[in-house]
């Protein structure tokens, strides 16, 4: 088995190497400068004793060869000048490839790696509040933009392996944390994927995933959930942060209006999209739970919030509710859009279009609590094609809907239409943040 070494084609990769070396702001260029005074330094040393030798000490007629003394002082300064610099530029390359290729992928080039470890560090400040699939769709594609990230998330869920640990154990439910942690995870895949491994057997472990009961041992061990997910983070080496809206033991509850006209109150998350009408309103018990201290720093801070993708009723406004997160998203300073969703859900938000989403938190917050709307453009989906449990196709009419400025891209995924592209979603977003700031 022959082993293939990579390689970059000829001037076209050194080139593209130099230009991300020479990108501002990449903290190379001081060292490259400081690294070529002290090899000045030293070779003037070494200069010094050659000449010091060169004239007090009698040497073969040979040397004058060898010192190319039939050449001018200055043509000599010049050869031995390109000489050094090829010299020393090889040497470097080599170098830095044989002690960073342990950590390079193929393909990559190390300043290309750098130049963009760089660009995410300086990236914007970006709260994303919301749960669910959609949220962590959306962390996936952020990730590759920025390194300072926040993902707030509810903790109404009640369902599921979440709702098991909530009330055998007392804990939040672990599950959206879980999802966003593994979204912004760049630990090994297989972590990852171990990470997302659901049972499907074993008495007591059926429909457990295994970061659940990770991060609910590691509660146990560190004595919190907040720490015990900040741990976690570090095991997946997440890129950002995950935090909950509250650390308050909440219950999602709702009132329905069925086909007759009567209104049917529901307690629980996961009761909610089962009962079949029309959400009316949904709040928390206790409905006063006060937020977490770090997510409103985090909010006050942000350059960027983004409220959605994720189901309206059970994943965007549990956490607005929660006391303390919208008057900090008023009063930050950030660009703050909404992010409607590209398919209805059932049970939640049947028939809804993109204006029945906008109202719906204006019913429960108020009016303009963001600046943009982000729609889907996409229509020409073959939605007879789209499985029976997603909803329809959420519509636009292309109206305005004040006081919000709503801007149509196309940001749907091209294998499931009925969700967000991770990529697209997030390009659609900086360009947005880029024309705000400009």
């Amino acid at each position: 088995m022959t082993l293939r070494r990579w390689t970059r084609p000829g001037w076209e990769g050194i080139l593209r190497s130099l230009r991300y070396w020479l990108t501002p702001g990449m903290g190379i260029k001081r060292w490259l400068v400081l690294l070529l005074v002290g090899i000045t330094e030293l070779a003037l040393a070494l200069a010094y004793v050659l000449v010091t030798i060169y004239r007090e000490q009698p040497l073969p007629p040979i040397f004058y060869y060898i010192t190319l003394q039939f050449i001018p002082r200055l043509g000599r300064a010049a050869l031995f000048g390109l000489l050094g610099l090829v010299t020393t530029g090889f040497a470097l390359l080599r170098l830095n490839r044989t002690l960073l290729s342990p950590f390079l992928q193929p393909g990559r080039d190390v300043a290309e790696i750098l130049h963009r470890h760089r660009q995410r560090e300086r990236g914007p400040r970006i709260v994303v509040i919301g749960g669910g699939t959609g949220q962590s769709t959306l962390l996936r594609g952020l990730k590759g933009v920025s390194a300072r990230l926040t993902a707030v998330v509810t903790v109404a869920d009640d369902g599921g392996s979440s709702g098991r640990l909530r009330r055998e154990m007392g804990l939040l439910p672990p599950g959206d944390f879980r999802n966003c942690l593994a979204a912004l995870a760049e630990a090994e895949p297989l972590m990852t994927a171990l990470f997302q491994y659901r049972f499907g057997r074993g008495t007591g472990l059926n429909g457990h995933a295994f970061g659940n009961l990770f991060i609910a041992a590691m509660a146990e061990i560190t004595g919190s959930f907040e720490r015990a997910v900040a741990e976690s983070s570090r095991v997946l080496a997440v890129r950002g942060q995950v935090l909950p809206c509250t650390v308050e033991h909440v219950i999602l509850a709702a009132e329905i209006r069925d086909a007759e006209g009567r209104i049917h109150r529901v307690d629980g998350e996961s009761a909610i999209p089962e009962v079949r009408g029309r959400i009316e309103r949904v709040w928390l018990i206790p409905e006063h739970a006060r937020a977490y201290p770090e997510t409103i720093r985090a909010i006050l801070e942000a350059d960027l919030i983004v409220l959605g993708p994720g189901s309206l009723y059970t994943s965007v406004l549990p956490n607005l509710l929660v006391e303390g997160i919208v008057p900090a998203i008023r009063a930050s300073r950030a660009l703050k859009v909404y992010v409607c969703n590209v398919a209805t859900q059932i049970g939640e938000t049947d028939g809804y279009t993109v204006a029945d989403h906008v109202r719906a938190i204006e019913r429960h917050v108020g009016v303009g609590l963001f600046d943009l709307v982000l729609v889907n453009s996409r229509v020409d989906v073959p939605w007879e094609e789209i499985p029976e449990e997603v909803g329809e196709l959420v519509r636009w009419d292309g109206q305005p809907i004040p006081p919000y400025t709503v801007v149509a891209m196309d940001v749907i995924d091209e294998r499931m239409p009925w969700r967000h592209d991770p990529e697209k979603l997030a390009r659609a977003l900086m360009t947005l943040f880029e024309r705000s700031r400009r």
